[in-house]
């Protein structure tokens, strides 16, 4: 080869080089978010490919006040690992989701990654946020339901960046926020402007009119000149005198609770049936639990088209100082939790965004103030809803904090700081930790693995079910209950014991869940069919499905 086809055959290889680098170009994004993901990649998602978890119930920790109430939940571990969990249990079924994220400040000892703590010094600061963000909120968007919708708390650290990942991840369309009111002045460490402000990104599964509750709160109205809420018009129940009017003294019924509200002993409404049913159909019945009082919402011109706008400037709704005297109350330490949240913020979001049997999930739980939050909005409504809340023990937060919180809570306690004796919500509470299984790699479990995974997965099952309740267990077989229904786990791929199994199992009223070993999935949907009571699901491949699909994430 002469000197000419020698440089001809290197600059068509270079050609060919740029050609790979051009398509390599044309396959990323034109607009949008950028970051350094594999140079830093996050250990733990790293290890799920090596192992896969599980859920433990600990049992020394349960709070049960009313069998017949559901199960509330408090799990301790790493949120990646709940998150993968829940991921199998309870796929499209939480309505709600509320985090208090690391807002990355760059403070000492503020967050972990990597089994290191990240400060302002270290270069790829954002880049592990992002990662660390990222697998979080892509699990999460797995778990909303169809109406479901996603709060996150977030400060000027990370909101633009924030932002435009959960564009990516849940959809620009999909996106509303809210400006919280955090304190009243500027602090020692603010040298030019004051920041009394937080943002609350607001991200729904599928947005569409009319989705949040239209429940506006009489202490909004306090501030309306401020912040422009609508004009407020109280339904007086008035002394009657000589107009007593027998007609204007009815029940009037929240539709969505079915609670009755009656005027006062010689107090009348000031409008009639007629009135008030067009009223509570165009939205402008407003009932206020906390005073059992029943108010008449006249909106201004502007918005008489308009059923269920909520403003997004959040000025009445508790500051920072009202959540660490929260604390205060309850331990007698301010600063046992750096950053909480008021709980009448997380009230009010959980009451225009939940419905009264709604699942509320936080994955951030830090101080348990979510918890609180869903006790407190059932008691007012005497609602259904449920909680699952998780954090990590970092510096005891969930032995020394959340959980003792949220016991309180339903107990009741004497408060710390003032005396008061704080009567309990009631409420059931279950706590599980998370535990890991070995394996040789996500994209291979071997057949002693799956059959390790079905004899330790009872409690991921029962949590699935909500069936909490052990009634049996041996070597074959596993059943849960929870006095309304019953999940069994036949553990074996030795199929001897099944049809006996089966026999007492369809002697139950109860409707049943038989979750039965097989290799392979959909292998058994089929069986049983002749015994009405019984549903059939596979085990363990459809939950090693599961993390292959977070791993691909």
């Amino acid at each position: 080869m002469n000197k000419l086809e020698k440089k001809n055959k290197e600059l068509l290889e270079e050609v060919e080089k740029l050609k790979r680098q051009a398509k390599i170009l044309k396959t990323r994004k034109k607009y949008g978010l950028v970051w350094e993901e594999e140079k830093k990649p996050e250990q733990i998602v790293l290890d799920c490919q090596v192992k896969i978890p599980i859920m433990k119930e600990v049992k020394t920790k349960k709070n049960i006040k009313d069998k017949e109430k559901l199960v509330n939940i408090l799990i301790e571990g790493d949120n990646y690992h709940a998150l993968s969990v829940l991921n199998y249990t309870h796929k499209k079924k939480i309505d709600v989701i509320y985090i208090d994220p690391p807002y990355n400040t760059g403070k000492a000892n503020e967050w972990k990654y990597n089994d290191k703590w990240v400060d302002l010094n270290d270069s790829y600061r954002h880049s592990k946020w992002l990662n660390f963000m990222n697998i979080r909120l892509k699990q999460a968007k797995n778990l909303l339901s169809d109406n479901g919708v996603i709060f996150i708390s977030i400060d000027d650290n990370e909101q633009a960046q924030l932002k435009m990942l959960c564009n990516e991840i849940f959809g620009e369309d999909n996106f509303e926020s809210f400006i919280w009111k955090k304190k009243g002045g500027a602090g020692n460490t603010e040298k030019i402007i004051g920041n009394l402000t937080e943002y609350i990104l607001c991200y729904f599964r599928k947005k569409k009119e009319n989705i949040f509750n239209y429940r506006d709160i009489e202490r909004d109205y306090k501030q309306k000149d401020e912040i422009g809420y609508y004009n407020l018009m109280g339904i007086e129940k008035t002394n009657l005198g000589a107009y007593e009017r027998k007609t204007m003294q009815f029940p009037i019924i929240d539709p969505k609770t079915k609670k009755e509200f009656f005027p006062s002993k010689n107090m009348r409404w000031t409008i009639g049936k007629i009135n008030v049913k067009e009223a509570i159909a165009q939205g402008k019945i407003f009932f206020n639990y906390k005073k059992n009082k029943v108010y008449y919402i006249k909106r201004p011109k502007e918005y008489e088209n308009s059923k269920n706008v909520y403003y997004n400037l959040l000025t009445n709704f508790g500051s920072l100082a009202t959540a660490k005297n929260e604390l205060e109350e309850f331990f007698g330490n301010r600063e046992i939790f750096d950053t909480p949240k008021p709980t009448e913020l997380i009230v009010h979001l959980l009451e225009i965004a939940s419905n009264n049997k709604s699942i509320i999930l936080d994955f951030f739980a830090g101080s348990g103030t979510s918890a609180q939050a869903v006790l407190e909005l059932n008691k007012i409504d005497n609602g259904e809803r449920q909680f699952i809340v998780c954090t990590n023990n970092e510096n005891n937060i969930c032995s020394d904090v959340c959980f003792p919180r949220i016991e309180k809570v339903i107990n009741g306690y004497i408060g710390k700081k003032t005396k008061i004796e704080h009567k309990g919500l009631g409420g059931n509470l279950r706590c599980f930790k998370t535990e890991m299984i070995d394996i040789d790699h996500i994209s291979h479990v071997s057949d002693e693995q799956k059959i390790k995974l079905t004899y330790q997965a009872g409690e991921m099952i029962a949590l699935r079910e909500g069936t909490f309740i052990e009634v049996e267990k041996d070597e074959w077989w596993q059943i849960f209950s929870d006095g309304a229904k019953y999940a069994a786990i036949y553990f074996k791929e030795d199929k001897k014991k099944l049809n006996g199994l089966v026999r007492k199992l369809s002697k139950l009223k109860e409707k049943v869940v038989l979750y039965i070993f097989s290799w392979g999935k959909n292998e058994y949907k089929n069986e049983f069919i002749e015994y009405k009571n019984i549903k059939v699901e596979d085990i363990p491949e459809p939950i090693i499905e599961v993390y292959k699909e977070i791993n691909r994430l």
